[in-house]
Parts: C-alpha cells; structure tokens; sequence
C-alpha cells in the first residue's frame, strides 16, 4: 500500500476532527461546571492531600488536564493559590488525566462507538436548540464525545496496518531494534508531538492506534506515553510567560515534578514494565508483549500507575520542589516609578470571576498600604513607623512637632491616580464583560465604593495637610491643642486599621473601628461646643475657627 499525500492529509483531518471533539466536549463541561470547579480550587487546598483531591476532581469533572493547569497558573497568578497548593492540585491533575486515557481505551478500543456516534451527534445538536443555557451546553457536550470517537475511528482507519507495509515495517526496524537507546527516542518523540498538538489526549489516542496497528512493542508505546508526560508541561509553561513569578513558578514545578517522574521510570524501566504486565495478568487480559490487543489496558494501567505511584512519592518533597523553583524563578522587585503601576492587575486575571475579585480586593489593599496610609500619616506629620508601634498615641503626638511638608497633591498622583484608575477599569470591565453572579457582582461593587472613599480621604487630607503643618508650632497653644486632639483621633483609627490588617483576632478591631465610628459621628457636636467656648473667651480668632 502507497503512503502518500493523501493518505497524510487523512491522517491530519482525522487527529484535526479527535481534537475539535475534544474542545468542544471540554468546553462544554467547563461551562457546565467550571464555576464550581474554580470555586473548589479555590477553597479546598489547604492541605497537599486535599489539593490533591482537588487537581484530580476537577480534571475528571472537566476532562483536560491542560485546562486545570491553567486555572492553577491564573489562581497563581493572582495570588489565590501558594506555590506548594498549586503544586499539589497539578500532582492531582495528573491523576485525573489518566481517565481521559481509559475512556479512549474502553470506549475505542474494547467498544465500538461508531454506531452510536452519529446518532449521538444529532441529539447533541437538538439540545442546542433549547432555550436553557444548561441544555445548550450539555448538547455542546454530547456533540464533542461523539465527534470525538468519530476522530479515533478516523485515526484507526488512516493509520495503516504494519502487516501489509513491509516497506514501513522496514523503516521503524531501524529505530525500534536500538535498545534503551530507542526507549529514549521514542520518549523524545512523545514529548515533540504533545508538545505540537497539545493535547496528550491526543498524543495517547495516537499511541495506542500505533500499537494496535502494530507499528510499535508496549515498551516503546510505554516510552512515548513518559514523553506525554513531559510535552504535557509546555502548556502551562507558554501560559506563564506573559505572567508574574509565582505563576512562572507553578508552571516549572509542573515540568520538575513530571520530569522527577519520568527519571525514575526510565531508571526501572523494565521492572516497571513487569509490575503493569502483571496487573494486566490480574484482569484477565493477554500479555501485552504477546497480543497488540492487550496493549491498550496495558499502556492506560502504565500510565495510571506512573502518576499514581510518582504523586504519592514526590508528595512528600512538594516543599523542597517550591524551594527549587523558587531558587529558578527569583521574586522580582520592581523598581520604583515615578507614577505608580498596579501589582496584582493584568489582563490574564480577567479570564475568571475569582482570579479578578481576588486581584482587586489584594491591589485596593496594596493601594491603602502603599499610599493611602503614608499620605495621611505625612499629612498629619507622623511617621507610619510610630502609628505601628506599642508607643502610647499621646506620645506619638508629643514627640511629632516636624514638618514634613507633605505634597499631598503629588503624592495623589504619582501613588494614587493610576491605580485608583485601574482598579476602577478592571472593576468595570469585570460588570460588563463576565458573568458575575449576584454576589460577585455585589462584592466588585463594595470594592469600586471602598477605592473611591479612599480618594475621598486624599482629597479631604490636603486641607487638613496644610492646616496641620501651620498649627504645628503655632504659638496659639489652644489651637495646637485641638489641632493634636484631631491628630491622635485619626492615628487611633490608622493604628486599629493596621492591626486589622495585620493580626489574625480580626473580630476585636473590627468591632472596634465600628466603636469609633460611631464615636465619630457623635463627638461632631461636642468639638463644635469646644471650638465655640473657644471663641467666646476669646483664646481663638472666628478665621482660626473656620480652619
């Protein structure tokens, strides 16, 4: 049988078809679940074992390996995840991947699903035409696992048989009867092509249609399944590019943990092989060195132990893996600028509702730590060193008789204006561009109110800058007074807000930041009385009143 341009175009439309079935089934579970899937990423890593737990549910759920890793890079991203999470939830998604693997193997190897298929494909496009957003998605779903299959049976049927090509059997002859050295050259091979289609699924689907075809022995196949292993990596690394360090991190802890894996294996290469030959043994089944039948329950039962048994030995060292890629990815320090630029905002934290909430909520308190508290203590002539500290607040008062002269106005625009606008940006975009649930939306619109109070601040702190800094040594000893009273009210406030931010009892300094609001609200009238009696005893002008 000739091989020739055709004959490659097949093969090409028929892997084309098995991928865009694989998108679209994807796709379709990540709009059915994804919601609740990134929720549970988000909350249930506390520990490696539940984030293990995590990795491998969410792949099962969303059936790509490749999509669960890129959430755990974004999460990363956005500083929702830690880098020792992050690497926990990928050792599950590995795991998780396994599943794809036995669907093909079950569903396309032991189970013909060509006479269902297209079928199948019809019901799926009826769902599509339903008015619930559900019912359209699962339609989506049935319409990829059907195409899907379509693909493999496509692939099965262009991929010639070995037995009537004894000009191809001679070709691979050459590089099958290496040794160990063909071990690796087919390993090298797995890793190139999953690392051009970018799917493993896909590289494994073609594996095993190789094996079944006869073109190459299970220890080969079992070679270019390791290779999968590694090629499976590029994804989240070409994601992390454009990203911050902790998201460059999780992709290099994905390609070590693999990599970790697959040296091990090739280490017990052969024994391994004899450890799967005798749980193939266990079902039932032929040897796979015997029967190219048993070759696919033999390379999923592989790959399923490889990941299985690497998880749950690697497991233990997921601190020294964070410590090594920490030390490959160093945490940047930015220079400073002369206009500030956000931290935690970039376009990739807009791909999911949670990755932007968490990216806002961290960039409003970088913008309050950063800016917001150093302007007011400066505007107040007090160094954020003393509001921090045990000094009692009478002291700090005391001791803060210089002038900083504090350019309230510059420092709004050079650490405020920008961010503040960017906030407000993405804060706007998310309302108008995601689908933000009731509550997310709700708590985008708490953070836009809380931003726009902290300018509010800025702007109401000028006044009192200037007023300050005239009082200060004023000679008006009554008025320094009042004036030093307004100061240690407000560094009361700034120093709770500090504890607040910083202590874990968080409950105490809440109830009593809501105390001195409330304290606020009702001592108006008792400072109008004071600054009145002032006047009328005449110890202060009506225009030093008025200030």
């Amino acid at each position: 049988m000739d091989y020739g341009l055709y004959e490659i175009l097949q093969l090409f439309g028929s892997l084309g078809l098995f991928l865009f079935g694989m998108k679209v089934m994807s796709d379709a579970l990540m709009s059915l679940a994804g919601d609740k899937m990134r929720k549970i990423l988000a909350t249930m890593t506390s520990n490696r074992f539940l984030g293990i737990f995590t990795g491998f549910f969410i792949t099962s759920v969303i059936q790509s390996s490749s999509a669960t890793t890129l959430m755990v890079v974004s999460f990363s991203n956005a500083s929702l995840l830690s880098l020792t999470e992050s690497i926990s939830v990928i050792m599950g998604a590995n795991i998780g991947t396994t599943i794809t693997a036995w669907l093909i193997t079950i569903l396309g190897f032991k189970v013909s699903m060509s006479a269902i298929a297209l079928p199948l494909v019809g019901l799926g496009f009826a769902f599509t035409f339903a008015k619930k957003e559900n019912l359209k998605n699962w339609g989506g779903f049935i319409i990829g696992f059907a195409v899907l299959f379509i693909g493999l049976q496509f692939l099965k049927d262009a991929v010639p048989d070995i037995k009537q090509n004894p000009e191809i059997l001679e070709f691979l002859r050459r590089y099958t009867d290496l040794g160990f050295w063909s071990v690796l050259l087919f390993l090298a091979i797995g890793t190139l092509l999953t690392i051009v289609i970018q799917s493993s699924s896909a590289t494994m689907a073609l594996t095993l249609i190789m094996t079944a075809q006869g073109w190459i022995p299970f220890p080969l196949a079992a070679a270019m399944v390791l290779g999968e292993n590694i090629g499976t990596t590029i994804t989240a690394n070409l994601a992390a590019i454009v990203a911050n360090f902790n998201a460059k991190r999780t992709a290099r802890a994905h390609l070590i943990f693999n990599i970790i894996g697959v040296i091990w294996v090739l280490v017990l290469f052969y024994p391994f092989l004899k450890f799967v030959e005798w749980l193939v043994s266990l079902t039932g089944s032929d040897s796979p060195y015997l029967s190219a039948a048993a070759i696919p329950v033999a390379l999923s039962l592989f790959h399923t132990s490889f990941n299985i048994i690497n998880t749950f030995v690697l497991v233990w060292f997921i601190k020294p893996i964070a410590r090594i890629v920490e030390k490959m990815v160093p945490a940047i320090i930015e220079p400073e600028k002369e206009i500030d630029e956000p931290k935690f905002l970039s376009e990739k934290v807009l791909k999911y509702p949670e990755t932007l909430l968490i990216s806002l909520v961290n960039e409003s308190k970088y913008l309050f730590k950063n800016a917001i508290f150093e302007i007011v203590a400066h505007a107040l002539n007090i160094h954020r060193e003393d509001i921090t500290s045990d000094l009692r607040l009478k002291k700090v008062i005391k001791k803060s008789k210089e002038d900083f002269k504090t350019d309230v106005r510059e420092l709004y625009y050079t650490k405020v204006k920008n961010i503040y606008g960017e906030i407000l940006r993405y804060a706007t975009t998310a309302q108008s561009e995601l689908k933000l649930n009731k509550s997310e939306n709700r708590r985008v619109s708490q953070v836009k109110l809380a931003n726009r109070k902290m300018v509010e601040i800025v702007n109401d702190v000028k006044e009192l800058g200037r007023n300050v800094s005239f009082y200060l040594n004023s000679e008006n000893g009554h008025m320094r007074k009042e004036y030093d009273k307004f100061r240690k009210k407000i560094v009361k406030v700034l120093r709770i807000i500090y504890l607040f931010r910083t202590q874990e009892e968080k409950a105490q300094y809440y109830d009593k930041l809501i105390k001195l609001r409330t304290e606020a609200k009702e001592g108006k009238h008792e400072t109008t009385d004071s600054i009145n009696k002032l006047i009328r005893e005449g110890l202060i002008t009506v225009d030093m009143s008025s200030s």
